[in-house]
């Protein structure tokens, strides 16, 4: 059994790389399904938001992670043979790696905008989807849940989270220096999700005279607008609605263009001012080539980093102790890995006494003859009772070992002197595990 991870994100890839592997939610139910028919995979999650996908395994020994990632993902979805560059920007994880690296990312060391909370719940909603499919199972089980607590404790012990900022708060600075103020300004939702809520709430914050809200779900699309005494409109209405807004910003599930170059040509024909696009999607919800327009600007989500990187340096403290805080919970979970080695050697160790026991009593029965069912019940639990004797200091001394650093020759000794050499393939998996996790990944920085 061995951990390993495949992925880029914001970090490895641009934004028309990442849209390839964007994945719809029918597209990850597609994938575990193909997960749970491959004898490859033991269990899997996928991670896909607009600034990363990943894709977690569990897989048996020696499988070809490379191999494994091309059958599964990259051959199934057409996007990827439109744009064959996607291979050269993935990343790959291994064992002690992989941990770290989903720790980091659940505590939003990793992201676009370190300390933004939108990630957690990201993370969440993908291992449930998972564990809906029945594609998880012991290790990742216990390996996201710790992943999640990991993430609660880096926002509640430090400050990382504090004046908090998101993408959507990054495109409202943005909007800012375009316009100076926002003062007076109508803004356009394009999409009525969480994303856009945050931006509204910034946009309201700074000024904007109007936000008004477009989603394919209109009840939806008036309950946002309600929040922020705003408006809602049909979706179908939105390029009418541009004639009289200067902002707009577009964070969509949609998976292709919301807004074409042809649809807003008649638009911008008849405007003087300024209209500004904010694309915060992945896939991208505007049409790029609609800054071919005079007075039409167009920035999508890799326009950002230059605001991001200016609240680099004050977060970048407070990661330096969330990585404490992440070493701290690895111990955690190499605890975890070390008991379940210890407790199928325990277990193999009374299962072969009592095997031993039953086989020797029967034999001791035979040779008594005939006794009364209160002598045997007498002899049965003697017997009993000097094999739990006996093992009790060994499995105590062994379960004390273990949570030292001798502990994995401990257990190899027990084995060894038990004749227990021959183990299950799930213990040789936790075992591998555990003794990969040993290579630790050193820093707070990138992948």
């Amino acid at each position: 059994m061995q951990l390993a991870l495949v992925g880029l994100s914001h970090k490895t890839a641009p934004v028309e790389v990442r849209e390839a592997l964007a994945l719809t939610l029918d597209e990850q139910r597609e994938i575990y399904a193909r997960c749970l028919t491959d004898e490859r995979i033991l269990e899997a999650v996928v991670v896909s938001t607009c600034n990363r996908s990943e894709f977690y395994f569990v897989t048996k020994l020696d499988v070809d992670v490379v191999q494994l990632f091309d059958d599964i993902v990259l051959s199934h979805l057409p996007r990827t043979a439109q744009r064959p560059e996607v291979a050269d920007y993935l990343y790959y994880e291994t064992a002690g790696d992989v941990v770290h690296h989903l720790f980091k990312v659940a505590s939003s060391l990793d992201s676009m905008v370190v300390g933004e909370s939108q990630i957690l719940g990201q993370l969440k909603d993908a291992y449930d989807l998972s564990f809906e499919q029945g594609a998880t199972a012991r290790v990742f089980n216990k390996l996201f849940r710790l992943s999640f607590e990991t993430g609660k404790r880096v926002r509640t012990e430090t400050n990382i989270g504090s004046s908090a900022v998101s993408i959507s708060y990054a495109a409202v600075e943005l909007a800012k220096r375009v316009f100076e103020r926002l003062d007076g300004r109508r803004v356009l939702l394009l999409g009525a999700g969480e994303m856009s809520e945050l931006t509204a709430q910034h946009m309201q914050s700074n000024g904007a005279r109007e936000v008004i809200v477009a989603n394919r779900t209109l009840a939806r699309a008036e309950e946002l607008a309600k929040k922020f005494t705003g408006r809602a409109v049909p979706f179908e209405d939105r390029y009418e609605i541009l004639r009289n807004v200067d902002i707009v910003v577009s964070a969509t599930a949609a998976t292709d263009y919301v807004i074409t170059k042809e649809g807003l040509a008649d638009i911008v024909s008849r405007r003087r001012d300024p209209l500004f696009f904010f694309d915060i999607a992945v896939p991208r919800d505007i049409d790029p080539d609609i800054a071919d327009f005079r007075n039409v600007y167009v920035y999508d989500v890799d326009a950002l980093d230059g605001i991001i990187e200016a609240n680099m340096a004050e977060r970048m403290v407070e990661a330096a102790k969330a990585e404490i805080i992440i070493r701290e919970e690895i111990a955690r979970f190499e605890k975890w890995l070390e008991l379940m080695e210890v407790e199928p050697t325990v277990a193999a160790m009374r299962e072969q006494a009592e095997a031993l026991r039953r086989a020797e009593l029967e034999r001791a029965f035979k040779r008594l003859g005939d006794l009364s069912p209160k002598d045997r019940e007498t002899v049965e639990r003697l017997t009993q009772s000097i094999v739990n004797k006996m093992l009790h200091e060994p499995t105590k001394r062994l379960r004390e070992a273990n949570t030292g650093r001798r502990g994995v020759a401990t257990v190899e000794v027990a084995r060894y002197l038990y004749g227990l050499e021959e183990e299950q393939d799930a213990t040789k998996g936790f075992r591998l595990i555990r003794s990969l996790l040993g290579k630790r990944p050193t820093g707070a920085g990138e992948n």
